[in-house]
């Protein structure tokens, strides 16, 4: 038996723990804010959680050769599955005892869907972009030789599957005890219908290529032009990042939010077609995103009392961490074109 390849674990692991950071960390909204040891500590639920769904959104992707139309596509669906089923902060009308949740959700609460489009745009998008597409995009980049290879086996996917549900359930399950609202069933069978038309849309590629087996799809063509330096898409997507996280709770920042999604997907394709659109591009990209996630928690006001010294320290040492976590992946030198090594990418 080959011996498992210790640098593509270490890949695996630094997502498992990358995930969870993205997701509930660089914010700092919660009462664990400047905390390190309780932030340590909650790594052992936040992982399974966040890092295992991640994980296995991006080998099931690699492993089938999807792109990353496919990945956010599976993203979505595990960004839908979080907010509506497992935590329901997606039909709650008063979660954890908020004090600005109720703000939040009357401006564009749809009374027969139960649920506010300002928050489900927020937690769906949040999740597909911070818990689970920037984080593997980073983790990617760091490694351009095996960006493209699994990294687990078939032990490691069951143990990332089981670790998963059961954080999920445990989440569930405190949700259930301790929470007034909870969601219908009409409501959870409409969020796991939502989730199996993403993962039916991510899985289209691949099975349009096992039932043509014998007329491979030729390689899309790139188009002329070159993308911007990764330093400019990194303030595009620091731009982008800010302007949909400060979009007010109102059907016009719905609208915004989702005009924002939209040209951010329009333009980082078009480009990403282009000759010399890179891995350090992507780094870039999702750097740039990430540190408008951190920016937005100097905003924040931590659930609780935590002292201002923690909070901005946090603050601080999260922004630096995304800046370098950015800059080392962008300047991996051995990163080559995307559009020579994987077709599947948009």
């Amino acid at each position: 038996m080959r011996k498992p390849d210790p640098w593509r674990l270490a890949m695996a692991a630094g997502l498992l723990v990358l995930a969870p950071m993205c997701a509930e960390y660089v914010t700092g909204y919660d009462d664990s804010t400047g905390d390190p040891l309780v932030l340590a500590a909650s790594l052992l639920i936040f992982s399974p959680l966040y890092g295992a769904p991640a994980l296995l959104i991006r080998e099931t992707s690699r492993r089938l050769g999807l792109g990353w139309p496919a990945i956010l596509a599976l993203a979505t669906a595990a960004g839908v599955l979080q907010a509506g089923v497992i935590d329901q902060s997606m039909f709650s009308e008063g979660y954890r005892d908020i004090p600005y949740w109720e703000e939040m959700v009357r401006p564009t609460y749809v009374e027969p869907l139960g649920l506010a489009a300002y928050t489900a745009l927020s937690f769906v998008a949040g999740h597909a972009i911070w818990s689970f597409g920037v984080p593997i995009a980073l983790t990617e980049a760091l490694s351009p030789r095996l960006s493209r290879t699994p990294w687990l086996r078939t032990p490691g996917l069951v143990t990332a599957a089981v670790l998963y549900l059961a954080a999920a359930a445990l989440v569930l399950r405190d949700h259930l005890r301790t929470e007034h609202y909870h969601a219908s069933a009409a409501q959870t069978g409409g969020s796991l219908a939502a989730v199996a038309l993403l993962v039916l849309f991510a899985f289209v590629p691949a099975v349009r290529r096992r039932r043509r087996p014998s007329v491979p799809a030729p390689p899309a063509e790139p188009s002329a032009g070159a993308p911007p330096r990764p330093v400019l898409v990194a303030a595009g997507g620091l731009v982008a990042g800010l302007v949909f996280n400060f979009l007010p709770s109102t059907w016009a920042g719905v609208a915004a939010g989702l005009a924002v999604i939209a040209l951010c997907a329009a333009g980082a394709g078009r480009l990403a077609r282009t000759r010399r659109w890179s891995g350090r591009h992507a780094a870039a990209l999702a750097a740039g995103a990430l540190s408008a996630r951190a920016v937005v928690g100097f905003f924040a006001v931590p659930l609780g009392e935590v002292p201002p010294v923690a909070k901005y320290a946090h603050n601080v040492a999260f922004l630096a961490g995304a800046v370098l976590l950015g800059v080392l992946a962008a300047r991996r030198r051995d990163t080559v074109t995307l559009r020579h090594r994987d077709p599947a990418t948009p």
